[in-house]
């Protein structure tokens, strides 16, 4: 029996320390690939950044502004992530918006780059103004070749925020409730305008001018608070229901579809901290 004994120790003591060994190395195994894993995960998360517009949920503007941000994980294989935000979900007005994204409330907008005319002066420059160029293609040059894209990045960095790139849409048109023949006809009337020099032309008829955002315009004109309204082309006015409550739509000279803002601009402006943190390819 103390044979046995010792024989059943000496074999267990032979056969203990390998099966030791081999969980040991199990165990090691399990920790590198649950680290492996963890270091794959933290390498593919996203980076979401909110993205807010002027444009009111429901029309084709943010509906195609919608449809451009969910592109945007799969164009940089899921490292970024815009979700975007329609007017006054995030920032209640063009002030609030303006300052959100230079705090990093928001890390981007979609506005028109002449709301900022009181904040940014040059902005005016930046958009269509009254008898400037009136062909997308001229804004394009301006941009792309004459070096009004690196000037406007350069603005707007003194302010935190980064000017990626302008946005074209159609020309502006009026929608009135008063017929309107002649620039005299303009005079006593109080329209709503996107403020700068289009503004200040306007009042050189005598028209008093008011700046409102896009949702805010329908039931100015249903109320009688103002007699006619500037906002963008044909297909937004009309989703907004503008046609409704007017009977006139006011153009520009024959041929011409607008003379005070023929090419509106647009733009994509972000948070200058968050532009700068991106990857070099992302951005």
């Amino acid at each position: 029996m103390n044979i046995n004994d010792n024989n059943d120790k000496h074999c267990d003591s032979d056969a203990n320390p390998p099966r030791r060994s081999f969980l040991k190395k199990m165990a090691v195994g399990a920790a590198l690939a649950g680290a492996l894993t963890l270091g794959a995960g933290q390498a593919q998360a996203a980076t979401t950044w909110k993205i807010q517009s002027v444009w009111d949920a429901g029309t084709v503007g943010y509906d195609l502004f919608e449809e451009w941000c969910n592109s945007i994980k799969e164009k940089s294989g899921g490292e970024l992530i815009f979700r975007p935000y329609p007017a006054k979900a995030v920032a209640a007005d063009n002030n609030a918006l303006f300052d959100a994204v230079r705090n990093g409330v928001l890390q981007g907008m979609n506005p028109f780059t002449l709301y900022w005319s009181g904040k940014i002066p040059a902005s005016v420059f930046l958009s269509s103004y009254p008898a400037g160029p009136d062909q997308p293609h001229q804004w394009d040059t301006m941009f792309y070749s004459l070096g009004m894209l690196e000037k406007t990045r350069e603005i707007y960095k003194k302010y935190g925020l980064f000017y990626v790139g302008p946005i074209q849409h159609d020309a502006n048109i009026i929608h009135s409730k008063k017929p309107v023949n002649s620039l005299a006809d303009l005079k006593g009337m109080k329209i709503r305008v996107p403020g700068g020099m289009v503004a200040e032309v306007f009042q050189q008829f005598g028209v008093s001018t008011v700046s409102l955002p896009g949702s805010d315009i329908f039931p100015a004109l249903e109320k009688g608070t103002i007699d006619a309204a500037d906002y963008v082309g044909p297909a937004v006015n009309y989703e907004l229901g503008f046609s409704q409550v007017t009977d006139y739509i006011l153009f520009g000279p024959p041929g011409v579809m607008s003379i005070y803002q023929p090419v509106d601009l647009m733009d994509l402006t972000v948070n200058l901290r968050a532009w700068n943190a991106l990857d070099p390819k992302l951005q």
